[in-house]
């Protein structure tokens, strides 16, 4: 990425974080004392980042990912991160920035590396009270895969999420899906469609270009039409859930 001049002469790549965060609250809010404002960085096991009020200051808790990165990107967070806090609309480049940032490939494959090694993923393992999900993968695999889809870890969720039916997680190889569906009252159909859907991701995985991250491909919709029982499925979830 390529900074204008304008922003290595204005001093921006000498700040500290701490510097660049009370010159961004006096910026937003410039009426107020800056309040006493600590940054550091921590291990957490993806790339967010928060902000709180804390004590009579404000804290900032980075990703650790974000350690080392060009001072325009951090000014990018900071203005992301206290717009939040201080309920301020921020222009759109300043996400646009964060976001190419983030997508770029060798940012991906850090972020993937560091869930992999820190994060922790919640399996309660196939078998549920009424479907094993290990069938219903073989099942879909022979139907609509001819049989050639590696089996990745596959478990309910811990909870009756309605919001959340089911989720592809690439960096531990985990199809995890609502617990909602381990329920005799819900035609089957409707978690086969789930199951096939999150399936479909392993085939299609997200595409990344610039700052935008398609996690539906054109091919992944025409993939998914394929499904017979698709409107069927669709009917059930919007009536049900």
């Amino acid at each position: 990425m390529q900074y204008r001049s304008s922003e290595i002469q204005s001093g921006l790549l000498f700040e500290s974080p701490s510097e660049i965060y009370a010159r961004i609250f006096q910026e937003l809010k410039p009426r107020t004392a800056v309040p006493p404002i600590q940054v550091c960085f921590r291990r957490f096991a993806n790339a967010n980042s928060f902000i709180r009020l804390a004590q009579g200051g404000i804290e900032v808790r980075i990703t650790d990912l974000l350690e080392g990165a060009p001072a325009p990107i951090g000014e990018a967070l900071a203005y992301i991160l206290l717009g939040k806090l201080l309920r301020r609309e921020i222009a759109g480049k300043y996400a646009h920035r964060y976001r190419l940032y983030l997508n770029r490939r060798d940012m991906r494959g850090k972020m993937q590396l560091i869930r992999q090694i820190r994060g922790r993923k919640f399996m309660s393992g196939p078998i549920g009270k009424y479907h094993n999900l290990d069938d219903l993968f073989e099942t879909l695999n022979r139907e609509y895969f001819s049989g050639l889809m590696g089996r990745p870890l596959l478990g309910w969720s811990r909870r009756l999420s309605r919001t959340m039916l089911g989720h592809f997680d690439p960096s531990h190889n985990a199809i995890i899906i609502s617990r909602i569906f381990d329920d005799e009252r819900i035609p089957k159909v409707a978690l086969e469609y789930v199951m096939f859907h999150e399936m479909l991701h392993l085939c299609h995985p997200v595409e990344h270009a610039g700052s935008r991250r398609c996690v539906h491909t054109k091919q992944f919709k025409e993939a998914e039409q394929k499904y017979p029982h698709l409107r069927e499925a669709k009917e059930i979830l919007k009536r049900n859930l």
